[in-house]
């Protein structure tokens, strides 16, 4: 949630940084609405306020000039009616406000480029050269197929589209994958969580994902309980309405889960295959830092899930989003995107944000430090996406008559 007091103090200049996020000019019409009449209402409750304690000190006054204090009261009482009112009043305003600010985007940092959309993305460096094929590479279905790991049809008999079943081999990489991403974050200092994959809505309000993509979430009936989109969720809201000891930040977690997503905005985007499924298994990346470390745990986490990708011989490159691309939440976003030879092109497979303390002002995520009670900053990324580390090691190590290499660094948990 951004700051209040931003809008308060320099409306202008903070509804500019909200617009360069792609905020419309009718949410920021409904801000700044919504911040008058916050300050009108706090203006008339302050301004009674500070007349009836000048008023309450007339009291001593009066007796001793032996004056009546019978209209003086009157007068004190009238307003402490008033004065009830007015603080409703200023209630429903802050209400009001906060319900609009709920769905407001971060802002993003000065230095993020300006752009429409991923096409306005500038690619910072690759890592790693594609390889070159003797023959025209497959895709990751066509493999999937022929060495029986994935089952598509089947996924949709048990589910519906955008489900899939992954079998033997493709099942022990799935599993040797996640210990690998784990065990390799581990030795990087994250901690590893085992967490739940249903989560109440205040947790999912205090990562951005609710009010905005309700959407797009899978919502267990009668119940306020939530099938989590991401591990950043539940590892986040480990330490929701806490203040934490400042000397012991950062706080660097990991954690592998299932991922649940309708996918509702998707369109008819990558219906075929692994590449964009409803549910998917991940390895997670959360630290919650001072704001003095957020940026150096940021670049952290960004190369940890590059050295990650390097490890497994996966070609990738690291892209700065622009400000229309970035999500909710973030601040600024790295994205990491691996080569797939199959579809010739490079595709996400990991995203690294720093969201400031957007996200700990809405979870109340605070440590103190010299006696003051601050906001954390909190950082999220995949490292990584399970399905789509799959797809890649397929594509990238297939060999002519359809068979898949396996990287060195799995072969042990294999």
């Amino acid at each position: 949630m951004i700051d209040v007091k931003l809008l308060q103090k320099n409306f202008d200049e903070t509804a500019t940084a909200l617009m360069r996020k792609k905020v419309s000019s009718e949410i920021i019409a409904e801000l700044k609405s919504a911040n008058e009449t916050l300050k009108t209402a706090k203006l008339a409750y302050e301004t009674l306020q500070a007349k009836q304690n000048e008023l309450s000190k007339l009291f001593g006054q009066y007796k001793k000039e032996g004056k009546s204090t019978d209209e003086l009261k009157i007068e004190v009482d009238a307003n402490k009616v008033t004065l009830g009112d007015l603080l409703d009043t200023q209630r429903s305003a802050e209400e009001s406000l906060d319900a609009i600010i709920m769905r407001v985007p971060n802002i993003p940092d000065a230095d993020v480029p300006d752009g429409a959309d991923e096409n306005d993305n500038i690619e910072i460096r690759k890592v790693l050269t594609p390889p070159t094929f003797t023959f025209t590479p497959k895709e990751h279905w066509e493999l999937a197929e022929q060495n029986g790991w994935i089952d598509f049809e089947r996924g949709v008999k048990l589910a519906k589209s955008r489900f899939s079943v992954v079998g033997g081999m493709g099942a022990r990489l799935e599993r040797a994958l996640i210990n690998f991403m784990l065990d390799f974050n581990r030795e990087r200092g994250f901690e590893e969580f085992s967490v739940p994959m249903l989560v109440n809505r205040r947790a999912l309000e205090g990562t951005g994902q609710l009010p905005k993509f309700e959407d797009d979430l899978f919502k267990v009936e009668e119940e306020e309980l939530y099938l989590i989109p991401t591990a950043e969720v539940p590892l986040t809201n480990l330490y929701q309405d806490e203040i934490l000891n400042g000397a012991e930040l950062p706080i660097k977690m990991t954690g592998y889960t299932s991922c649940f997503r309708k996918e509702a905005g998707s369109g008819g985007r990558d219906v075929r295959g692994m590449i964009r499924q409803h549910q998917f298994h991940k390895v997670e990346l959360v630290s919650i830092t001072r704001a003095d470390q957020s940026d150096a745990v940021f670049e952290e986490m960004v190369a940890c899930a590059s050295d990650l990708l390097s490890a497994l011989g996966l070609p990738h490159r690291l892209v700065t989003l622009c400000t229309g691309d970035l999500g909710f939440g973030a601040a600024r976003t790295v994205d990491l995107e691996v080569w797939l030879p199959g579809q010739n092109t490079y595709r996400e497979i990991s995203s690294v944000s720093n969201t400031r303390d957007f996200q700990a002002r809405r979870a109340k995520i605070r440590y103190k430090e010299e006696g003051k009670n601050i906001l954390a900053h909190t950082l999220n990324g995949s490292s990584l996406a399970v399905g789509r580390t799959m797809i890649a090691i397929m594509e990238n190590f297939q060999q002519e008559d359809g068979s898949i290499i396996i990287p060195a660094v799995l072969q042990k948990y294999l």
